[in-house]
């Protein structure tokens, strides 16, 4: 009897120990395998798809999740339906977490995608008439960056004291008396026809079908002193930061494959910052 009370109590704790087994992390699924979920918010999967490889052989499996907007990926991160996010600029990331209050940090840079003008009618943003109408992203951090690539196209002043976010109330010259309308990112390539410019982000502008080095009018520069603000990041909870998976993505995405790929995949209008 007391050989079968043991044997039951064996039993037992066997039961148990492979219930917490299966137990972990929201990036861990057993002690052999790991899934990572990861916050994108375009459908192009042609670079996730060769991390996606690499993780495997690794046997952490990575999981790409399209969101629609800017928003709910930084939410999703810090509310804990995804583990880490790519597809937001330094700038955007800073100011996002500070209006939100987020517990969030940057582990790692991936592409500059510069900012273009585009237009149905015209050929230079300078031909464009008194009076024209020209679209920007509603968003403060997108929406400053568009203001001063207007300026830098040379239709606007912006007073100086507004720095990296300017917004409409800091333009001090507008010599064309342009109409320059906030429009939600995403919309702003199906209202072209309606406008004389629009300032297209570079992930909606390709998402559109639009390239931002054949078909913008005019492209934001690469080499001025405030291009690092707008460098594209991988994002996680601060509580993550050290986890070796995650890190493990980001070190895979910044190999000279990925950037290899990324010149390939992109021809020029995404740059690697890595």
């Amino acid at each position: 009897m007391k050989n079968k009370k043991l044997a039951f109590l064996a039993a037992g704790i066997l039961t148990l120990s492979s219930l917490f087994t299966g137990c972990g992390s929201p990036t861990s699924s057993s002690s052999d395998t790991q899934t990572i979920k990861l916050g994108v918010n375009d459908n192009d999967q042609r670079i996730w798809n060769y991390v996606k490889e690499e993780l495997a052989k690794e046997n952490i499996t990575l999981e790409v999740i399209s969101f629609a907007d800017y928003v709910q990926p930084n939410i999703a991160l810090s509310e804990g339906e995804i583990d880490i996010n790519s597809f937001q600029t330094n700038i955007y990331f800073d100011q996002f977490i500070s209006d939100h209050n987020l517990d969030l940090t940057g582990i790692g840079n991936t592409v500059f995608a510069p900012m273009g003008i585009y237009s149905d009618k015209l050929q230079t943003p300078l031909d464009v008439t008194d009076g024209g109408k020209v679209a920007i992203p509603n968003d403060v951090t997108n929406g400053g960056r568009a203001l001063l690539l207007l300026e830098e196209a040379g239709l606007i002043e912006i007073n100086d004291a507004a720095g990296l976010i300017p917004t409409l109330k800091d333009i001090t010259a507008n010599p064309k008396n342009l109409s320059i309308i906030e429009v939600a990112a995403n919309q702003i390539p199906r209202s072209l026809p309606d406008l004389d410019l629009a300032v297209i982000n570079n992930g909606v502008a390709v998402d559109a079908k639009l390239s931002p080095l054949d078909d913008s009018i005019y492209i934001e520069s690469t080499d001025t002193e405030n291009a690092v603000n707008y460098y594209n990041i991988f994002a996680v909870k601060t509580s993550d930061k050290d986890a070796p998976a995650l890190n493990r993505l980001v070190e895979i995405y910044q190999s000279e494959e990925v950037k290899e790929l990324i010149n390939e995949v992109y021809g020029g209008s995404r740059l690697p910052v890595f």
